[in-house]
């Protein structure tokens, strides 16, 4: 049985290898897919790619546990860490949340204007490099399906 994983923000899928961080484009915490957002100013919504808990909350990244123990990590740009003002968090760590649901608000050009990617990894952890099947490229919209595990 294999689970989708949705895509948790508008904009263009593009395969783990051309996110700008070796961690994620080695695929060491795991397979997946990373979208980058639109060019914009305007606040954009990552929402839960599937449902389950939410085990880990920062401003910029967040882990959610599906019922039957997937852990999938999002993380919302490249080199975000330590920078809460870029964030608006709309989820609590320990919550459950169903898929859809909002987890933080940015916007895409405020992460730019610092020289950051604002590439979004969605990634499966502790699986297989290669192990995401069915994984998409290009113009994705939120709640469509990203790739399976």
């Amino acid at each position: 049985m294999s689970t989708q994983i949705l895509a948790p923000l508008p904009g263009v899928a593009m395969a783990l290898s051309d996110v700008p961080d070796p961690v994620f484009s080695a695929e060491m915490v795991g397979s997946g897919v990373a979208i980058e957002p639109p060019d914009t100013d305007e606040p954009i919504t990552v929402v839960a790619p599937i449902s389950g808990s939410i085990v880990k909350l920062h401003p910029h990244a967040a882990v959610i546990v599906s019922d039957d123990g997937l852990g999938v990590l999002l993380h919302v740009g490249i080199d975000t860490v330590g920078k809460p003002d870029l964030f608006e968090v709309k989820a609590v760590e320990g919550e459950r949340i169903e898929v859809g649901e909002p987890l933080v608000i940015f916007s895409p050009n405020a992460v730019r204007r610092l020289g950051l990617s604002a590439a979004v990894p969605v990634v499966v952890m502790d699986t297989a490099p290669g192990s995401a099947q069915d994984a998409v490229t290009g113009a994705v919209a939120v709640g469509d399906k990203l790739f399976a595990i």
